[in-house]
């Protein structure tokens, strides 16, 4: 395997699109419902929270489909298969290596207010 193919920037967008439009009707909301006065400290986290899982949601549909599209693009046969795929220690796992060979960080969840010391 030379390489991970390249993704198509317009199925990225297509596959996208319904949930960026959601996270902006999300990111609408949290800052209408932001108190009078309070705009900042009233929406910031909300925001920060909603725009954090769209950046993860972003990232794993576009690795997928790099991935994806990789594998639609080998040129090998079914009982081959199991060495080139994801998961499974071929060569496609060490291109989706990250430096050092560590796994991803998880993505936290989203943090509930009122749950710092008590409060």
């Amino acid at each position: 395997m030379d390489g991970l193919a390249k993704i198509d920037r317009d199925e990225l967008v297509r596959r996208m699109r319904a949930d960026f439009e959601q996270t902006m009707r999300e990111v609408a909301d949290a800052v209408n419902d932001a108190p009078d006065g309070h705009l900042i400290d009233g929406s910031e986290e909300r925001v920060r929270d909603v725009l954090t899982a769209f950046r993860a949601r972003s990232f794993q549909t576009a690795a997928r489909m790099r991935v994806e599209a990789t594998e639609a693009s080998a040129d090998f046969s079914p009982g081959e298969a199991g060495a080139e795929q994801p998961g499974r220690g071929g060569p496609l796992d060490a291109q989706l290596q990250r430096a050092g060979g560590a796994a991803p960080p998880a993505v936290p969840g989203p943090r509930r207010q009122g749950r710092r010391g008590g409060h």
